[in-house]
This record gives C-alpha cells, structure tokens and sequence, in this order.
C-alpha cells in the first residue's frame, strides 16, 4: 500500500500549490463546475442530471470529463470554479485515514465537505472466461485505471487486500482496456460505476469469450458492502453476479460567505444546486439515471460534514426563483449533519 500513500502525498502537495494560485472569477458571468469522470461512465451522467436542472432556471453548471474520484475531490480544492466533484467513499475514507498521522494529506482535504449522499457504484471486473474469481489474476494483465481515478484506487485495495500476486497492472483509461480486452491485449479490466454503465452496453462483448467476474470475499465485505448485477444488466450478461460496491458521494468546498465575493458567490452557487437537489428530487428519480431511484440522502459517510453553504440551500426560507417550494437528515451528527439530515426528513421524508 506504500505507492498509494506516496500517491496520495503528491497531490497534497500539488493541492496546496495550486490552490493558493486560484483566480476569482468575474462576478458577472460567475462559472459554475462538476467534475465528473469518463464519457461513458455513470458519474458524467449524474452530472448531467443536476446541470439540467439549472439549465431549468437559466443557469448554467458546467459537467466536465475527469480522471475520476481522486482529481474530483482535490480539484474542489484546488480549480477555479468547481464547486462540485463526485467521489467514491472508499477515496473518502482512505484520505481521512491518512490524514491522521500525514499533515501533508490533512492540509489536501481541509475545507472539503459533502454536499450529497449518492447511490453505490459496484466494483466490475470484465475478463476473459478462463478467469473465474480475482485470485485468477495472478500474473495476468489487467487494466486497473488511470491514476487519480477512483477505479485505479479501489482495484489497488482490492487487488492488495486480496494478496493477488504477479498482476501486471496496466494504468490506462476504461476505453482503452475495453479496446485492448476485445483485441487479445488485456486479460480482465476493472471498472467502478453504477450499473448500468454505458460502457459495458458494447455489442462486441461476445459472451462466448468474456464475463463479468464475480467479487465475494469475507475480506472485501468488511470494506465494501456485498451486492449483485442482475441478469440481463448487460447484453452479455445471462445471470445475475455478485459484486461489491462502494458509496459515490458528491462533494463541495466549505465556502466563507464573509470572505470575498468569489466566495459568496461560489456558496450561492452550492445553495442553489443543493436546493434544486432537494426540490426537485423525485424528478432526479423519475427522469434521471436509474441510479438516482437508489440515492438515500441520509446515508452520510462517517467522518465528514455537510457543508454549510449546502445547509442554506436546504433550509425551508431559502428563495430561488425557479425553484419549488421547499419543505427541506438522524445519528449522533455533528451540528451540520443533523441539521441536513432534519431538512432531508422534512422534504421527502425518511
């Protein structure tokens, strides 16, 4: 595990480096932001869906393309603009793990907050039909994502948490491992995404040769929570699979509305898309990726807070032009989580 603490020191330091040289947007034409991840995968889909709604109220919230997970949670941090990244809870709970005994990785992720629980995105690993179970990997060539991204991260765990030994572990995008799956060149992928994800949707995925493989490990279900792939998920796909998933989460930055006006405005933008969120909630599920039907909003990963420009958006005085009227989550919280998770339970119940 020491290459990913090594990974995730590097871009403490390249956060903080690039942080301190952001540049305030013009409160004229203020620039609103989501990272995402690939053009296939679910993330991008998701942000689809909430730019869509304030493309409702004639505001625009740019989606952009990621490495995944890792670049999404510094660049909240650290990009000009982006309010919004989406990321997996295991990256969440690696960080604040680390952060503990690393100042490094404590300064990386201070001022980081959730703005949304989301839905769990399960762990897909797509193989040739000689391997049965992650063991078999052992010296065969396997694509785990490139680095920063959420994939690279979690097939890493996986893979070490597993002691598989002799993996050749090639860092290279989900395109491109399913391009050189299906031409000879790779022996499995790993993919984390919500199925389903248009990726695995390729009729060229011929049954005969490639399947997913199922994840159930004693191991692995003390870190992620056990799930399965129901049949007919994917063209190939005949049965449902085991599988393992992890949380995605939405995250933001704990803007200071006192600060500057950069900041103000930045923590109206979150108040916005976090009131849009919540109004327009059961439209996310009817209309959205069929993921949004399995968001619970209550469903805090432990350890970190509701951010407090979030707060505002949920609370029921909160007036936007264009939204619906509000009526806006419990645990021992912290002030902010019980606060969100009350304005949750008010607004479409618990």
């Amino acid at each position: 595990m020491a290459f990913l603490t090594r990974t995730a020191r590097c871009l403490a330091v390249a956060a903080g480096l690039m942080f301190a040289g952001a540049i305030p947007v013009p409160a004229q034409e203020f620039e609103k932001n989501i990272l995402t991840g690939g053009p296939t995968g679910t993330y991008i889909q998701f942000g689809r869906d909430i730019a869509g709604l304030l493309d409702d109220c004639g505001q625009t919230l740019h989606v952009q393309e990621s490495a995944g997970s890792l670049e999404n949670f510094l660049g909240v941090r650290k990009r000009r603009a982006t309010q919004f990244g989406i990321v997996q809870s295991d990256v969440l709970e690696y960080l604040r793990t680390y952060s503990a005994d690393d100042p490094a990785i404590a300064r990386a992720i201070a001022g980081v907050r959730i703005a949304f629980p989301l839905y769990n995105e399960e762990i897909h690993l797509l193989a040739t039909r000689d391997i049965g179970s992650v063991s078999d990997l052992a010296g065969k060539r396997v694509a785990i994502g490139v680095e920063d991204s959420g994939t690279f991260l979690t097939a890493s765990l996986v893979l070490d948490l597993l002691d598989v030994d002799g993996v050749v572990r090639r860092t290279i995008t989900p395109d491109e491992s399913m391009a050189q799956l299906l031409g000879g060149e790779l022996d499995a992928f790993f993919y984390v995404a919500g199925a389903p994800t248009r990726i695995f949707q390729n009729e060229a995925i011929d049954p005969a040769r490639f399947h997913l493989v199922p994840i159930s490990d004693p191991v692995l279900n003390t870190v992620y929570t056990p799930t399965s792939i129901p049949a007919g998920t994917y063209p190939f796909q005949s049965g449902p699979i085991e599988a393992v998933a992890v949380k995605a989460v939405l995250m933001t930055y704990e803007y200071d509305r006192n600060r500057n006006a950069y900041h103000r405005a930045s923590c109206q933008a979150v108040s916005d898309v976090s009131h849009l969120i919540l109004t327009r909630f059961p439209e996310l599920r009817e209309n959205g990726h069929p993921k949004w039907q399995q968001v619970d909003l209550g469903d805090i990963p432990p350890g970190w807070d509701i951010g407090a420009c979030v707060n505002i958006g949920l609370a029921p005085a909160y007036n936007m032009q264009c939204g619906a009227p509000t009526t806006a989550a419990p645990v021992d919280d912290s002030a902010a989580n019980s606060a969100y998770r009350k304005r949750i339970c008010d607004a479409i119940g618990c």
